[in-house]
């Protein structure tokens, strides 16, 4: 199990880094991107505080571990300008945390996101377009079936188009608390109600795998 979307204390997650990576471990996964929700005022402090972990553990964490940040709730023309600076400062991913229906994000984020080459994942898409879909596919970016409660109201939507159009997806939990942290009977479960069977499982489990 991998997954590409959680958060610690460094935003709205419950959990230092160090405790989301061993309860991540113990709960089965193998790889764990951590995401903090990010805009221009905290960027390069969850990035700088998440590499001086890596450093720290990159030779004794039984977990593989990639610095990220969720960027959410920006002006979307602003969108490619912090993920390009956020790789610049050296994050190993950058998610965007896309058009839910339970949250008032800006019209054309998924869009923004979507036409970005430094953005890696949109998160919780909502009810996205096909057209956006396209744009996932054409740039290779991974389209969210998330396990979060809320978000995942939309799954059989963003599933369902993906599969038509021929976008990459990723299962991630958007964990904030451990309760988040589903393990892969789950998963499968979660993929298994979007319309999906354990070829697609396998196939989003291995696309989240391409970034470790």
């Amino acid at each position: 199990m991998y997954d590409l979307h959680t958060h610690t204390t460094f935003s709205d997650g419950v959990l230092i880094p160090s405790e989301l990576l061993r309860r991540a471990y113990a709960s089965g996964y193998s790889g764990l991107a951590i995401t903090d929700h990010a805009d221009f005022s905290n960027y390069e402090s969850i990035i700088y505080g998440l590499l001086k972990l890596k450093g720290e553990i990159k030779d004794i964490s039984p977990i593989k571990f990639l610095v990220g940040i969720e960027i959410t709730h920006l002006i979307p023309s602003k969108i490619s300008v912090l993920a390009e600076e956020a790789k610049s400062k050296g994050a190993d991913i950058v998610v965007v945390h896309g058009e839910t229906i339970v949250e008032p994000v800006c019209e054309g984020t998924n869009t923004h996101a979507l036409s970005c080459k430094y953005v890696d994942v949109l998160a919780h898409p909502g009810l996205i377009s096909y057209k956006d879909a396209e744009l996932a596919a054409k740039n290779g970016i991974l389209l969210e079936i998330t396990t979060r409660k809320g978000h995942s109201f939309t799954n059989g939507h963003v599933f369902k188009i993906s599969k038509e159009v021929g976008v990459g997806m990723v299962l991630n939990n958007d964990a904030h608390t451990p309760s988040d942290l589903v393990g892969e009977e789950m998963g499968r479960k979660i993929v298994f109600g979007c319309g999906g069977d354990i070829e697609d499982f396998k196939n989003m489990i291995r696309n989240g795998g391409k970034f470790f």
